[in-house]
């Protein structure tokens, strides 16, 4: 059912992303749904069970680290609600799977702190409430065929909840990928012909035997060369390993021990150094730098299996990056003094696309610039490995897109030994205003409120093209066109791009405003550049201006109004 779920989402993925409610070339909610549920298909693969409860812990598992975008967390959230009441059932009845979409759905719910309704939430509840009060059969594929069809209404009154999809004539897109799982579930039961890509698995026309493949890994690395490595001596590296593996708790006891959090990350803690444990029901995530790998991995293994296990020489990754230093540099004489570097108490990740606009963000003390935006939204495992890779005790987290705030949030309860705060920023230049509202000495409460003041101050625009005719906020727009959006909303439809440029700047500017940054896209044109410096110059001769290449694709430029 999941794979044949996956599978028919994949094949409408463009058919999702053309629901979006602004007619610009951003769809991303069928990619974010498509990238979630291939990486709990990569987890089924891994772990494939006729045990239901196992599948769809596996599932579960896949699914939340992979998340991405708000439609991924969804999606993610309803089927750990789903794996959480079929946790210990290896067969399920149609009362238990009804059970289980309902769960699913209370879960979601509480995940999303301002639930919207006329969107995925409200497809997947009227669908799960029909579930549990369906009592005309015993067979599962009935249930999920009434479960499709209330989906299917739900998804057809959405325009009637939310205004701005009947404002455009659209269904909810998030909506419209939960239905075209449950279609695929549906396929699947009837034991019709399932073409399943090679990405997922490969299934006779039985649907009794799956061959499972290999498929790609979608997880991103996120590599950190900390600056101290640079400063000690390579003999003063007391723990040389650096050790990583997951650890799937097995149910009961092994070896006549039960796990317990609090105990196992004590146990381990007596073996090295840089610890860090994050526990998710039975998957258990282990980083340590150890001297003996061997005694970490044999403790773990007193409490489930081990999998993912990667281990590197500290040493030999410390000897080759002084031997790879400009010529000149002396390597340091060890110390005790300068063995062990403490950790910074602030940290910096960032979501942004463009290298311009990268490098922007990292000379102002972002640590990490995760690559994304509207088009590839990164999933919660990226944010957390990326926190994860960070030596401070706080890390902010800039998602600079409304789309991508929800997966942040949600890698903040995954994250261990550090706190992690999301400030909430929908655009590059919010990123950029609370990055430089961020002051040193000052407690990460009154950072917290400061940074989150920034972004009520600076206000954001974008220039873009129009892929389809429609009417926005009273505002006719034709396929071509160029469109000005400020924070969301459009306020501009103009043929050509310099037209919507001054539009877009001139709903912008106020009497108080000062300064007015641009970053130009890579699609941008010196000349109109030029030009349009020279209009706000005119226009505005009080105004002051900053202009970045920010190299950002879709956009040709970026504005920001302080």
């Amino acid at each position: 059912m999941v794979l044949a779920g996956a599978d028919n989402l994949r094949r409408n993925v463009d058919k999702v992303n053309g629901l979006n409610v602004f007619p610009v070339p951003d769809g991303d909610t069928g990619t974010n749904m498509n990238l979630t549920l291939t990486a709990g298909c990569e987890e089924l693969k891994k772990k494939p069970s006729s045990h239901i409860g196992k599948a769809a812990d596996a599932l579960s598992k896949g699914l939340l680290m992979g998340a991405r975008g708000n439609s991924g967390v969804i999606l993610s959230q309803l089927f750990r609600g789903f794996a959480k009441h079929v946790h210990d059932l290896e067969h399920v009845n149609v009362q238990q799977f009804a059970g289980a979409l309902q769960q699913g759905v209370e879960t979601a719910y509480k995940a999303v702190v301002k639930p919207v309704e006329g969107t995925i939430l409200t497809v997947s509840k009227e669908a799960a409430k029909h579930a549990t009060q369906y009592r005309r059969g015993s067979d599962l594929l009935d249930l999920m065929q009434e479960v499709l069809s209330k989906a299917k209404e739900a998804l057809a009154r959405t325009p009637e909840q939310l205004a701005v999809l009947k404002q455009v004539g659209v269904v909810d897109a998030g909506g419209q990928g939960l239905v075209c799982v449950y279609e695929g579930f549906v396929t699947a039961l009837s034991g019709g012909l399932v073409q399943v890509n090679d990405d997922y698995a490969t299934m006779d026309t039985t649907l009794g035997a799956v061959s499972l493949v290999p498929g790609m890994n979608l997880a991103k690395e996120v590599h950190a060369h900390l600056p101290a490595q640079a400063h000690l001596a390579t003999e003063d590296i007391e723990f040389g390993y650096c050790t990583e593996f997951m650890l799937t708790v097995a149910p009961g006891k092994v070896k006549g021990l039960v796990f317990d959090e609090g105990t196992f990350r004590d146990q381990l803690s007596k073996l090295g150094d840089s610890l860090l444990v994050v526990a998710d029901d039975e998957l258990v995530k282990v980083h340590i730098h150890a001297e003996y790998p061997g005694e970490v991995m044999n403790q773990a293994m007193n409490y489930g299996a081990l999998s993912r296990i990667k281990i590197e020489n500290m040493r030999d990754q410390h000897s080759h990056i002084l031997e790879d230093m400009a010529e000149g540099y002396e390597a340091p004489v060890s110390t005790t003094a300068t063995a062990v570097t403490p950790s910074k108490p602030y940290g910096f990740v960032a979501v942004a696309l463009g290298e311009g606009i990268t490098d922007i963000l990292s000379s102002v003390g972002v640590d990490v610039v995760l690559s994304g935006g509207q088009t590839m939204n990164p999933s919660t495992e990226d944010i957390v490995n990326a926190v994860n890779s960070i030596d401070a005790d706080t890390i902010y987290v800039l998602p600079n897109n409304s789309n991508i705030i929800l997966a942040a949030q949600q890698a903040s309860e995954l994250v261990d030994n550090k706190t992690l705060i999301v400030i909430p920023s929908k655009s590059i230049p919010q990123g950029l205003a609370a990055i430089l509202a961020f002051q040193e000495k000052a407690d990460a409460q009154t950072n917290t409120a400061a940074m989150s003041e920034s972004l009520r101050r600076v206000k954001s625009g974008q220039v873009t093209y129009a892929v389809r005719d429609t009417n926005m906020n009273g505002i006719d727009i034709k396929q071509g066109h160029f469109i000005g959006i400020q924070d969301g909303r459009i306020v501009s439809s103009q043929p050509s791009l310099l037209d919507a440029c001054k539009k877009l700047l001139e709903e912008m500017i106020e009497e108080s405003s000062e300064i007015v940054t641009i970053l130009t896209g890579e699609d941008a044109v010196e000349a109109e550049t030029e030009e349009l410096e020279s209009f706000i110059q005119a226009a505005y001769p009080d105004i002051e201006i900053e202009l970045h290449p920010g190299g950002q694709p879709l956009y040709a430029y970026l504005f920001s109004v302080e």
